[in-house]
Parts: structure tokens; sequence; C-alpha cells
């Protein structure tokens, strides 16, 4: 810290500004007075009971967590052999091919989603679901292609050229030898994409509507409506399983793993 002292107190600031405003959320949902202010109004957990008692809430949490996963599953299913194929083939344009893949980094994902309602919503008349699927498996396929393709890159393409000389299918020497190695940056491109996918709201709040709602989005609205603890509580509560996840990751396969080799 000595050496560094510049780098070292910008460190500290952006500590401070991440940290501090996640504090005053949490301070505020263990509060015993009516309304959302920091510092509390004495110390009580009834807020965090409505907060797991409300059903719009309860019901939003399930639809995000089962677009996350579904949507995540999907880009990865097309992501994976996209970045095998944008790294072992011989595909003419293959710089075009991946930038149109990486494309939805770059645009806004309000133009995304107005895109996708027009011809979604009001094109073709789909559900939100089947609409909220569409855009957010395009907005994971980047992180399942550069992610995938980063891992992909470090990965020593000699053990399958060795297994498929000893006999192996390409499937089986696919299976057996590439996708080991590929782990890591399935499993970061599988926590990027769901992270993203239930933390969404500008795509969310264009493609949803009042028979499937995501989470972030009902908390919106309802941040709207009322200023009481509730939504506080409820943003603890999603804080702390994100806590949860990150712990079983660590002891499980470890971060190290997951994300390592990809910077």
């Amino acid at each position: 810290m000595k050496a560094r002292p510049i780098a070292a107190t910008l460190a500290v600031l952006g500590y401070v500004v991440m940290l501090v405003p996640i504090l005053f959320v949490v301070g505020g949902a263990f509060t015993a007075g009516s309304t959302l202010k920091f510092p509390p109004e004495g110390f009580s957990v009834r807020w965090f009971g409505e907060a797991v008692a409300n059903e719009s809430f309860s019901q939003a949490l399930t639809s995000s967590l089962l677009l996350a996963v579904v949507s995540t599953a999907l880009a990865l299913a097309v992501g994976v052999p996209v970045a095998l194929a944008l790294h072992r083939g011989h595909i003419p344009g293959r710089s075009l091919l991946e930038g149109l893949f990486l494309s939805p980094l770059v645009i806004p994902e309000l133009v995304i989603g107005l895109a996708l309602y027009q011809q979604l919503m009001i094109g073709l008349k789909q559900t939100s679901f089947l609409a909220l699927l569409v855009g957010h498996t395009v907005l994971l396929m980047p992180y399942a292609v550069r992610v995938t393709g980063a891992s992909l890159a470090l990965a020593d393409q000699s053990l399958e050229e060795a297994a498929r000389g000893l006999g192996s299918s390409p499937w089986h020497a696919f299976r057996t030898v590439t996708l080991p190695l590929l782990r890591p940056g399935v499993m970061s491109a599988g926590l990027l994409g769901f992270i993203t996918s239930f933390n969404n709201v500008p795509l969310s709040l264009l493609l949803q509507s009042r028979d499937f709602g995501t989470l972030p989005v009902t908390m919106l609205d309802y941040i709207q409506q009322s200023y009481d603890p509730v939504i506080a509580a409820m943003s603890t509560l999603i804080l702390a399983g994100t806590v949860v996840i990150a712990v079983i990751a660590e002891r499980t396969v470890g971060f190290t793993k997951i994300f390592g080799g990809i910077n």
C-alpha cells in the first residue's frame, strides 16, 4: 500500500462505493419502522416475513428462476458449438460471424427489446414467456460464445487429436477430452448468463406481461407504489442467496477453476 498509495486509495474508494449502499439496504431491512430509511428505527425481522409471504414476489421469483435456467441452457446449447466452430472450423467470414454473435454486448438492450417486442409480441402475437426466453437467450449468447471460446483457446488441442488417433470417434473424443477441458469456460458462461438473466430489467420490462413477470421488474413496480422496508428485505434475501451460491461454487468447483484463464 505504501508503494502504490494512489492505486490503494482508488481501490478503497471503489469498495466504499460498492459496499456502502448495500449496507444501507441491509440495515433498512431490519428496521422496526414502517418506512425505508437509514439509520433504521429499532430492530425487527418482520419485514422478511412479509417479503416471503408476498405472493407477487414469490410468483415472480419462480418465473425469474425458470427463465434464467432455461435461457442459460439454451444459450450454452447454441453458444458452445458456435465457439467450437469459430475456433476449430474453417468458416468463411469467421470474424463477421463472431461479431454477429457478440453484437448483443454492443447493441443497447432497449433496442433489442423493442425489436423483439415488435416482431414477437405484436407481429407473431407470442406469449410473454416465449418472447422473454428468446430475448434472454439472445442476450446471453455473447457470454456463451466469448467465455467458452476463451477457454477453448487455452485448451490443448493435441489431446483431442491424440484421443482420435487412438481410435476414439469424434463424439467420444469431444465428450471425454474436449468437454472436460471446456468445463471452466462452460461454468463461467453459465454463471454469468444466469446472473445476467436473473437481474435483467430493460429487456424484461419491454417483453413481459401480467401473466409472466420477472422479480426485478416486479420489485421495480412495487417500489414505485410503496416505500416500506419490504423491498429492502427482499433485496437482502436475494443478496444472501447470491452469497450462498458463491460459497457453494467455491467449495465444489473453486473460482480459480471456474474463472481461471479467461481474462
